[in-house]
């Protein structure tokens, strides 16, 4: 028998980068031939992705979080041994020795031993109620201490630490601060204007945030009562988490007798090999050209350069880019290249928006030839143009502060002459070092020509997905490059655009999901397909959204009539037509709230939403509303929501038309019609522009000769004003062509597409779309007035078929069995009250 020549490599870590090696040496060619591959794991599960490990608060299991499922790496020939991490080498022996005692001989060492977190010296740090925010174990802490705790802080201002903290809102303590001790909040990453906007949007989620703080001692007994800072001040809190940054797990290293760096992180040379050469470090742990790499981009990286190295090829580790984006606690963080450049050599072009909390910062050579780095913070919408733009030293345009704030005209610019200019090493994915040629590659010669495709082909996509809008540009690009028709398909299960589906519908006469699906689909649809054939239907027919098998495919806000708010509540909003209502109804509502315990806010759309309602008491609220005379306020759908107005000629000084009894009309001939995405709109009584009708999907401006109509703009994270459609048009004309526009973009829209960004891609733009609207040149006026008052004419609210309907109210309770009437035996025990906004964040 022939003696097993395989060389066997000893991974000790099983994060994340210790896996990416362990993917990423099993993806070539016949390594079973070559090695043996063991894994020592701390953890007692398997990888997970640490990444979005926040994402556990939110309902997401550890299983949902795990990179591979238990059975991969037994599939793959792995050995794998979690809960027994390596505590000695042997380097003249050649050999590991695990906590349980397993002595296993290695050729090659991989550590991949990641890194801890920094917890100060701050006396009373080992009290009862302090934790550090690391791994699930970690968060199972958490959660189970804070059912007992009302006040919480965070030591630490960077991304874990911001996002512990909003743990703390979400886990439902009272209090939630940050202590951070430099002057702004994620020095490393924005600049002080930066951390102010981000700082002033994390204050409105309820976060308090304490900067210049240097915590002095943990208060209390055994358990924690507060924190005393270094000015004398001092902070009451009853549940603290540490986040003051990481420290390269090196311990084993030393002890192995490897050469490490005084301030922590085993030595590596550009191969990744430490002292030893035998023995390879990747990701936190090591230190690579005199740093420690803390995202998870550079480590992916790390453990293709050793497996490269262990297949006998000469790649190298070079200095790694360290931009990044984030979506951190809903806010949109990212910085890029040199974010802080300055100096004679550098232009600075800033934007800030602090009414909408966006603030922008680009740094540019003094020539303004070239993009130096960059801070996007609340839109990083710009992110890939312009990273790509910065690494490839593109050319800028003739007005660089475009890159940031659009070109004018409504058009968007991702910088420079767009993805197919870029060069073909540009890195498109950087977790997973993707080119655009690897890319390119698989469109053209492999015939990958979907997003799901190329993410099985070459990984894009699959970590942070930062790259898939440019992933998806590339796939258009590459196709139109070879001639082919472009076609733009709902999903795999569609072949068809959200067009041309509605036409076969319309056609066919359609009404039930299964019917579409049998007869223009495939398979059993999916989540992207399912909500836009309801949006579909929906818009053609206007039939009860819960009827027939339409109920399971839509979103689960539409299922239930209401938005899912945090900790599994809903929200209830009637409609309040130009926001106008009478003092009975507005006693109504308050005599609703105190029975159901609701939180009442007024909101900028000039109506009251109520939140904080249980599932099974959402249709007995409702019948309540309903017996007083309100209407869903379709808050929950793709449909109009408000049409905002000002108190108009009734009674302002300045008013020059009756913009209430107006703004009433439109929202109601217009309330419950779905469309591809949510509909806002304003009418304002004079030029002075109280109701904000400029920044709605339409707006209607009253004139001293009749009203002007505005379309397309968009107040949210990306502002964009509405184009002028007609003016001076009287009442009758304004319906008129709010009719043929509303049902042009319902008709032609993609799913989810607002209809800024409509018109932002409609060929011809405004012009093309006042002369279908106002001039009719194709000659479909008729029929669009015709279509949309079929779908007014076929309106009904609901909420009162549901509260009518015994079947449909049914689908209120948990359990389809529960009875009526609740168990008196059955108590329920407030833990905390719920009567301020902050407590409900």
């Amino acid at each position: 028998m022939l003696a097993n020549t395989n060389k066997r490599v000893v991974v000790i870590g099983n994060g994340m980068v210790g896996y990416k090696f362990c993917e990423k040496l099993i993806a070539r060619e016949n390594w079973a031939q070559r090695f043996t591959l063991t894994v020592f794991g701390e953890e007692p599960r398997v990888a997970y992705d640490r990444v979005h490990l926040s994402e556990y608060f939110s309902g997401k299991t550890a299983d949902e979080l795990a990179l591979a499922p238990d059975t991969w790496y037994a599939e793959h020939g792995i050995q794998l041994h979690l809960s027994d991490p390596v505590v000695h080498i042997d380097r003249e022996r050649k050999e590991v020795r695990s906590h349980h005692g397993l002595v296993v001989s290695y050729d090659y060492i991989l550590l991949a031993t990641g890194s801890g977190a920094f917890v100060p010296a701050i006396p009373g740090v080992e009290k009862e109620g302090v934790f550090v925010y690391r791994t699930i174990e970690d968060l199972e802490f958490i959660q189970s201490y804070a059912s007992k705790a009302r006040r919480g802080a965070v030591v630490g201002g960077g991304l874990l630490g911001l996002e512990a903290a909003k743990a703390l809102l979400d886990l439902g303590l009272h209090e939630a601060h940050v202590v951070e001790f430099a002057p702004r909040l994620m020095p490393r990453q924005i600049d002080a204007a930066g951390s102010g906007t981000l700082q002033s949007q994390l204050e409105a989620l309820g976060l308090t945030v304490h900067l210049n703080k240097n915590t002095q001692e943990i208060i209390g007994g055994d358990a924690i009562e507060g924190m005393r800072f270094a000015d004398g001040s001092a902070l009451d809190v009853d549940m603290l988490i540490i986040s003051a940054g990481i420290r390269p797990r090196d311990e084993l290293a030393k002890r192995a007798g490897l050469e490490t760096h005084p301030r922590g992180g085993i030595v590596v040379n550009d191969h990744l090999q430490t002292s030893d050469p035998d023995i390879f470090a990747i990701g936190e742990c090591a230190l690579a050209h005199q740093m420690i790499y803390g995202l998870v981009a550079p480590g992916y990286e790390m453990a293709a350069v050793v497996v490269a190295r262990l297949f006998g090829e000469e790649k190298k580790f070079k200095p790694f880019d360290m931009s990044t984006k984030l979506k951190l606690i809903g806010v949109d963080v990212a910085s890029f290249g040199n974010p802080f450049a300055e100096g004679p050599d550098c232009r600075t072009v800033t934007y800030e928006n602090k009414a909408k909390g966006i603030y922008k910062r680009i740094n540019i050579t003094a020539d303004g030839k070239e993009l130096l780095g960059g801070i996007l913070v609340g839109d990083a919408e710009q992110y890939n143009g312009l990273l790509q733009t910065c690494k490839n030293k593109t050319i800028l345009p003739p007005d660089p502060e475009d890159l940031i704030l659009g070109l004018r005209g409504g058009e968007e610019t991702a910088g420079a002459a767009g993805i197919m200019s870029l060069p073909d090493d540009a890195l498109i994915c950087s977790c997973e070092a993707i080119t655009k040629a690897a890319i390119c590659n698989e469109i053209t010669n492999n015939g990958c020509t979907t997003i799901d495709q190329l993410k099985k082909s070459t990984k894009a996509c699959t970590g942070c997905g930062g790259c898939t809008p440019l992933v998806k540009d590339l796939i258009q690009g590459v196709l139109k490059q070879q001639g082919l028709y472009v076609r733009n398909v709902l999903c795999e299960h569609f072949d068809y655009s959200r067009q041309e589906l509605l036409d076969l519908v319309r056609i066919n006469g359609l009404k039930t999901y299964g019917g579409v699906l049998n007869q223009f689909g495939k398979g059993d649809g999916c989540e992207v397909c399912k909500p836009a054939v309801a949006s579909i239907l929906a818009s053609l027919w206007n039939e009860n959204i819960l009827e027939k098998d339409r109920a399971t495919i839509q979103d689960s806000n539409d299922r239930f009539l209401a938005n899912i708010q945090k900790g599994g509540t809903y929200s209830v909003v009637p409609r309040i037509p130009g926001g106008e209502i009478t003092p009975d109804k507005l006693i109504v509502i308050g005599q609703v709230a105190k029975k159901y315990d609701l939180y009442t806010k007024i909101t900028g759309g000039q109506r009251i939403d109520l939140f904080g309602a249980h599932l099974n008491d959402l249709p007995k609220i409702w019948e309540e509303l309903i017996d007083a005379g309100f209407e869903s306020g379709h808050a929950y759908g793709k449909a109009l929501r408000t049409v905002k107005s000002c108190v108009g000629s009734t009674w302002c000084r300045y008013g020059v038309q009756d913009s209430v009894s107006f703004a009433v009309e439109v929202e109601e001939r217009y309330k419950g019609i779905r469309s591809p995405h949510k509909l806002k709109s304003g009418v304002s009584g004079c030029i002075r522009e109280c109701a904000e009708a400029q920044s709605k999907d339409f707006g209607i401006i009253a004139t001293e000769k009749g009203w002007n109509l505005y379309v397309c703009g968009n107040g949210g994270s990306k502002p964009q004003h509405a184009q002028l459609l007609a003016t001076d048009i009287d009442k009758e004309t304004c319906i008129r062509l709010l009719d043929r526009f509303l049902m042009f973009y319902i008709k032609t829209a993609d799913p989810l597409t607002r209809t800024a960004t409509w018109l932002n891609k409609m060929e011809g733009g405004i012009t093309y779309l006042k002369a279908v609207v106002v001039d009719d040149v194709l000659g479909i006026a008729a029929e669009l007035e015709r279509e949309m008052q079929t779908l007014i004419d076929n309106y009904a609210c609901e909420w009162k078929e549901v509260v009518e309907n015994p079947h449909l109210r049914k689908r209120f309770t948990h359990f389809i069995n529960a009875p009526e009437q609740k168990d008196p035996a059955v108590q329920f025990e407030p833990l905390r009250t719920q009567k301020r906004a902050k407590e409900w964040k």
